[in-house]
């Protein structure tokens, strides 16, 4: 039985970060996120990793990262090109910035033929959410009916700036809808977000989504769809900076009932680096994990 693979979303251009974060060290022996994430997908029983980056960090993702686990597991990489886009229009001038996380999973339709959990670079989602996706990829996936593992909003959030999350409503444990929200904040323990100039209160234990799908190859040629249309209005409308992302795609295919989504979550607590200030608390929370043993010193001796 062919098992599934782990696709990770390592092409963004790290704007707000101030660099290429997807392999900035945040572990005690040189280790970035993705080195714990892919440790954690390879106990769980993944096989083969696809690593969805831009050609010119190639060479620096060879040298930090996949040199040291290919005798550990089956590593390719796949290309998110700006130029990789529908004949019917041009990449405007002046574009340098990539189309989004839509674009970016398309990348890899020529490389990924079975079952498949995809997840951000730069978030560390915890043993057990691993473990979680890839059961539902073994024995529940299904051509147009998906997984998403969702993390409660406020346990999401940065000290340091906004974020933008795909908040998630949920009904008899399927995704009923998602709304990509931008300026998400954290006040007195409690998300927030900016709405027309005004700060409203999202309720309690929403849900959202962190990147972290489990798809079959099916959705290839949804989301291809789905980016197409997208394209059409966003290289009119704003050339320079429009881009589509996953959640999104998602909640236009779920609201049209051309797929539904199973709502999975994970007892784990989610992290990540979305602001340079952020990497400390994260540097903090690995040491500690090593401390009490979850990690061993070198995860690829």
């Amino acid at each position: 039985m062919i098992k599934p693979t782990l696709v990770i979303l390592a092409a963004g251009m790290g704007s707000r970060y101030g660099g290429l974060k997807q392999i900035d060290t945040v572990g005690n022996n040189g280790e970035s996120i993705i080195d714990f994430s892919i440790y954690d997908a390879i106990e769980a029983g993944f096989e083969k990793i696809v690593l969805i980056i831009r050609k010119e960090h190639e060479e620096a993702f060879r040298k930090n990262l996949t040199d040291k686990i290919e005798k550990h597991v089956e590593v390719e990489f796949a290309y998110q090109d700006l130029y990789d886009i529908p004949h019917f229009v041009s990449v405007p001038e002046g574009r340098e910035k990539p189309w989004g996380t839509t674009h970016a999973l398309l990348a890899c339709r020529n490389v990924v033929n079975q079952p498949f959990a995809i997840i951000n670079a730069d978030d560390f989602y915890g043993k057990d959410a691993y473990k979680v996706i890839y059961n539902f990829l073994k024995n529940d996936v299904k051509d147009y009916e998906y997984g998403m593992v969702g993390y409660v909003c406020e346990n999401t959030l940065t000290d340091f700036g906004t974020v933008t999350r795909g908040v998630c409503k949920e009904e008899n444990n399927y995704l009923k809808e998602i709304t990509e929200v931008q300026k998400i904040a954290k006040k007195d323990g409690k998300a927030i977000f900016e709405d027309a100039g005004e700060w409203k209160e999202l309720p309690e234990n929403t849900l959202v989504s962190m990147n972290f799908w489990g798809f079959t190859p099916m959705i290839f040629n949804q989301c291809k769809d789905v980016f197409s249309e997208f394209i059409k209005k966003g290289v009119v409308e704003n050339p320079l900076k429009s881009e589509h992302v996953i959640p999104t795609a998602i909640g236009e295919l779920v609201k049209d009932g051309k797929c539904k989504v199973k709502m999975l979550s994970s007892k784990d607590k989610w992290f990540g680096v979305t602001y340079k200030e952020d990497k400390p608390v994260v540097v903090e929370n690995i040491q500690k994990m090593k401390d009490d043993g979850i990690y061993p010193f070198d995860l690829w001796k």
